[in-house]
């Protein structure tokens, strides 16, 4: 090993010129328990219920810092607060946090035009980036809606805007939908 190899290391091993170690402490409820009271209820009643606080959001709402705001047949609305630990090494909130928000999003505007005992899963997702979203972009909010709900395949599409209302990533997908298990 070099002597600058060393002097780097000793640096990030000392006190590192890059800030304080910040963390986040994430809590959720186990889907596990709610699995059944989901595959009795309609899609948009559970998100109804949701958005209500009757049922606890998933985990990945929780993971993500998403929320519904607001809820219809064939559409559904999130917002979604990024913070640095969604940060990529450039500085910018990684497009993996904006295609989950899209995803989730768009497949959940499919999820509300579902009969009970109906569930969906991701084919396919496609997004579009357009601008680059930072602390600064302030809440994100997710805009899904529903294309085209057909009896196996589902077609949905999503919108982020920041909080100056600039469109940041659009998302098209399929979606598969089947009968849960009894």
């Amino acid at each position: 090993m070099t002597t600058s190899q060393q002097a780097s290391r000793t640096d990030v091993a000392g006190s590192p010129p890059w800030g304080s170690e910040q963390s986040r402490t994430i809590t959720w409820r186990d889907p596990v328990t709610t699995q059944a009271t989901v595959a009795s209820m309609s899609g948009l009643s559970y998100w109804q219920a949701v958005a209500d606080g009757h049922l606890p959001p998933p985990p990945i709402g929780e993971l993500m810092q998403m929320r519904v705001v607001a809820v219809e047949s064939g559409g559904i609305t999130f917002s979604c607060t990024p913070d640095a630990s969604m940060y990529n090494p450039l500085g910018l909130v990684h497009g993996g946090a904006v295609c989950t928000l899209l995803d989730t999003a768009a497949a959940c505007a499919l999820h509300t035009t579902l009969p009970q005992g109906v569930a969906y899963t991701s084919v396919e997702i496609k997004v579009n980036y357009l601008k680059a979203v930072t602390l600064d972009s302030g809440p994100l909010t997710a805009v899904g809606s529903v294309v085209k709900a057909g009896s196996r395949i589902g077609f949905a599409e999503g919108q982020v805007t920041d909080a100056a209302g600039n469109v940041v990533a659009t998302a098209s997908t399929t979606l598969l939908i089947f009968e849960l298990r009894r």
